[in-house]
């Protein structure tokens, strides 16, 4: 896919990688529609990536709003006239075993973390279609090829956005529209760090797991942005981001159950 001249919807553009890939993309001439619920960053954002000289429009949003992401098609042709690429980014952690985590808490990360990827597949997937060659990109995690304990709501929602990706990848062959799913490993973003926890930890307990957590995340969002538009550019059906990921896709492949056992400390993660 040549992304130059395209035009690409991205959600959660105000951080992490989510800004990365804005930047990557308008440096490439592609011109963004940019997508997150912080109107303040997803400014930031935007006026990084006119600096590259591409047509930027921003659209301060919660992606689990329905009826938010349905009129944002219309919002989007108006200023761009067409959509080429749609990058599902947008994200949120949640630590805490099954019965730790509340049922209000698993349903808003499920909200954000798939069923925001569905909504804004069905509201751009007809526009796409227009195009004679486009792509729908979404993020999955390295939490959506293996499972540690006291990630139970986060897996499921990053297994989920696995499972769709790849059905709707075979329900679409054969015509202008590719999938591509991402599964990132450890990102230096602050998506781990400003995740919820459950009521009742103590103060103690809470600085330990985030210490735990900020060790596992080395990869600048930079250079995780760079390898998920290679794989843009390369049509690639699923981009592995990092060795971390790698190497635990490839034990969860070799050990489909009993993995963990070689690895100390994952169910604690």
């Amino acid at each position: 896919m040549d992304i130059r001249e395209c035009v690409a919807v991205l959600t959660g553009a105000g951080s992490g990688i989510g800004r990365a890939l804005a930047q990557a993309l308008a440096e490439q001439g592609c011109h963004l529609a940019l997508v997150d619920i912080d109107p303040a960053r997803l400014q930031e954002t935007a006026e990084q990536a006119r600096h590259q000289g591409v047509v930027v429009s921003e659209h301060p949003l919660d992606v689990a709003d329905r009826q938010a992401v349905a009129a944002l098609p219309e919002q989007v042709l108006a200023r761009h006239g067409r959509v080429d690429l749609l990058i599902n980014n947008a994200g949120v952690a949640l630590g805490g075993t099954f019965e730790q985590v509340t049922v209000e808490n698993f349903d808003w990360l499920m909200a954000i973390n798939f069923d925001a990827v569905v909504c804004m597949t069905r509201a751009f997937l007809p526009l796409l279609r227009q195009r004679p060659v486009a792509r729908i990109v979404n993020l999955s995690s390295l939490f959506g090829l293996v499972t540690p304990a006291g990630q139970t709501a986060y897996c499921a929602s990053k297994f989920a956005v696995r499972g769709f990706s790849n059905a709707l990848r075979l329900e679409l062959r054969g015509g202008p529209v590719g999938v591509t799913v991402v599964h990132p490993g450890g990102i230096a973003t602050a998506i781990a760090t400003s995740a919820r926890v459950p009521e009742g930890l103590c103060e103690a307990e809470r600085e330990q797991r985030m210490r735990r957590t900020e060790k596992l995340l080395r990869m600048p969002p930079a250079k995780a942005a760079q390898i998920i538009l290679d794989g843009i550019r390369r049509d690639r059906e699923r981009v592995i981001v990092g060795k971390d990921a790698l190497i635990l896709s490839w034990l969860e492949r070799l050990m489909p159950v009993n993995y963990w056992r070689l690895l100390p400390g994952i169910d604690k993660a």
